[in-house]
Parts: C-alpha cells; sequence; structure tokens
C-alpha cells in the first residue's frame, strides 16, 4: 500500500432520499364520472448504505467524494399506482470500518464481515395517498400524506485494520524486516527511525498450506498516546488484531523498560489492550551470540512467551510462526 494510496479517515456529508408525496386523484373513465378515490402511495426515498468488502484494504475511493445523496422517492399516481422508490446509495468500505457521528463521536455502523449492509441514513417514507383516507362520512378525500423529509448528517469513517497479528514497536525495531521476510509484502526499509509511516498489511505462509495476516504499523514512541510522534493516528489499527507481537531490538540498552513503555502507551490509548493476548520478539540477533542471549533472558518479562530471532539471517523465523500460530489457534 504506498504511501499516497492508503487513506484510513474519511469525513463525509450524507444526505438520504425524501419520501415522494402520496397522491390526490379520483377515479374518472368514461363510464365513471365520479368515482371514488384512487391515489397512490409515495415511494421510499434511497437509504445511505454501508457494505463490507474484503477486496479493498482503504477508503481511498472516498477521500475525494465528501457529498453523498441518495435519490428521492416519486410521488404517488392515479389508479392506485404507488410511486418509485428512490434508488439507495451504497458506499462500500473495507472490513475494519467505523462510521462515527462527526459531532458527537458516537459509533453509529460498524463492518466486519464481506457483504455486510448496515443502513447508515434512512430515507423517508413516502406518504399515503387520499384512498386511505376514505370512510363512511368522508368518501371525498381531498387530502394526502406528504413524504417524508431527507435526512442529513456528517459522519466520519476510519479504518481499523483487521489482522491477525499486529507488530508493537519502537521505530527501527525490526518490525518491516520482518513481515518483508516471511511474507510477500515489500514495505520500505530503512536504517533511519519513522521509515513505515502507513501501516502494511502481509499474509504469513505456514505449514500445510496454511496462513496468517500479520500488520506492520508505524513505530511507537513515549508519549504516543498523548500524541508524539505519529500520535493517536495508527494505534487503532492494534485495536482489533487477535494477538500482539512486540519487537524490541537485541541492542536496546534496556529490555524490560522499553516493553514496559510499549506496555504502557497502548494501555493509556485504550486499557482493552491489556488483556490481548501477546508474544515478545528479541530482534536482531544476527549481533549477539548463545551466551548473550541466556544473559538477557532473566531480564525479559517473565509472564510473555519470547522468542530470539534475526529477519536477515533467518534465525528462529519458524519457531517464531509455530509460537504464533499456537498463540493464536
Amino acid at each position: 500500500m504506498p504511501e499516497q494510496n492508503f487513506v484510513d479517515h474519511v469525513k463525509i456529508c450524507c444526505r438520504s432520499g425524501a419520501g415522494g408525496a402520496g397522491s390526490v386523484h379520483f377515479h374518472r373513465d368514461k363510464h365513471t364520472a365520479k368515482g371514488g378515490p384512487d391515489g397512490g402511495d409515495g415511494g421510499r426515498g434511497g437509504h445511505i448504505l454501508l457494505r463490507g468488502n474484503s477486496q479493498l484494504w482503504t477508503l481511498l475511493h472516498l477521500k475525494y467524494r465528501k457529498h453523498v445523496m441518495a435519490q428521492g422517492g416519486e410521488a404517488g399516481g392515479s389508479a392506485l399506482r404507488s410511486g418509485a422508490c428512490g434508488r439507495d446509495e451504497v458506499l462500500e468500505v473495507p472490513l475494519g470500518t467505523v462510521a462515527l457521528d462527526a459531532e458527537t463521536g458516537q459509533v453509529c455502523a460498524e463492518i466486519t464481515e464481506h457483504g455486510q449492509e448496515v443502513v447508515l441514513l434512512p430515507g423517508g417514507r413516502g406518504g399515503q395517498g387520499n384512498h386511505h383516507y376514505k370512510s363512511s362520512t368522508n368518501q371525498t378525500p381531498r387530502y394526502a400524506q406528504p413524504g417524508e423529509p431527507s435526512l442529513e448528517q456528517w459522519f466520519v469513517l476510519e479504518l481499523k485494520l483487521l489482522a491477525d497479528v499486529g507488530l508493537v514497536g519502537f521505530p527501527n525495531a525490526g518490525k518491516s524486516t520482518l513481515l518483508a521476510s516471511i511474507s510477500a509484502a515489500r514495505p520500505e526499509i530503512a536504517d533511519y527511525p519513522f521509515t513505515t509511516l502507513v501501516p502494511n498489511l502481509g499474509i504469513v505462509p505456514y505449514r500445510d498450506y496454511r496462513s496468517f495476516v500479520m500488520a506492520d504499523i508505524p513505530g511507537i514512541i513515549e508519549g504516543a498516546s498523548e500524541g508524539r510522534g505519529l500520535g493517536l493516528r495508527f494505534l487503532r489499527h492494534i485495536e482489533r488484531n487477535s494477538l500482539l507481537l512486540f519487537m524490541i531490538p537485541a541492542d536496546s540498552d534496556d529490555l524490560a523498560a522499553e516493553y514496559a513503555i510499549l506496555d504502557r502507551e497502548l494501555e493509556r490509548f485504550n486499557p482493552q489492550l491489556k488483556h490481548k493476548k501477546r508474544l515478545l520478539a528479541i530482534t536482531k540477533c544476527d549481533m549477539i551470540d548463545e551466551q548473550m542471549a541466556s544473559e538477557m533472558r532473566p531480564s525479559l518479562p517473565a509472564n510473555i512467551p519470547a522468542v530470539f530471532i534475526s529477519s536477515v539471517s533467518g534465525y528462529n523465523l519458524m519457531a517464531l510462526k509455530d509460537l504464533i500460530w499456537d498463540a493464536l489457534k
């Protein structure tokens, strides 16, 4: 996903269709001079719908579409003919999209499955024709019901990537290198912080033709939950990962302190992340030997499975995938 093509936040104005008015009409033909009421009902206005599409990975197609307007319903006709319903406006979005009220921030809809449809803004109901109002005491009603007006509202669509494994670490911890080593994804890799500016997804093959999805998000720094670095912009992408893989380089000054900072920033952003399954990978282990690795182990968190890996040499990558698969399944 090139940087310029990855869009995970859009604000759009939606307007549903107004309902068509009911008809005021009386039956007339060459045999009937003064027939009864036969005005038809108005048609329903078009809905604004969200539909999940597993083939989409970004909200780019909605970035420059600021106004979405559905068609209004047509008015009823004579001979009890109902007006046509307005055409619905369907917005196809990637899985993991959340629709929020732009003013209150309240969640209005959430798309997590392919083909799932949610009515974001309902169209107005069509008005009833005058034939509904005939009675023994009013045989010629000269009024009908108007259609309901359209609704208009601003929404914010946010994408939260759906992946099995989310990579969590400081900038330059080796997240993109790992993703490139075990999947077909080709994220940008360089030896400076914040090389990754947008999330990347990769499908990681496993034994017996099985696979899982891994998400690489931009690096987290201390204070990210308060807006430092890239701030909160991409932290939401790890909220829906089934498993969090913490990555700390072997040349870190203090492994335990670095893990504590990452853990604290995630908990401040969303306390629910504290309960997610997690693993720990010590990266760049091609720079150390077995003795140094054994000396590091006592300083690692005791309650989290840990593995020493090297994405460059391939050291322990299969062991890491085994560990991930066991935790997922």
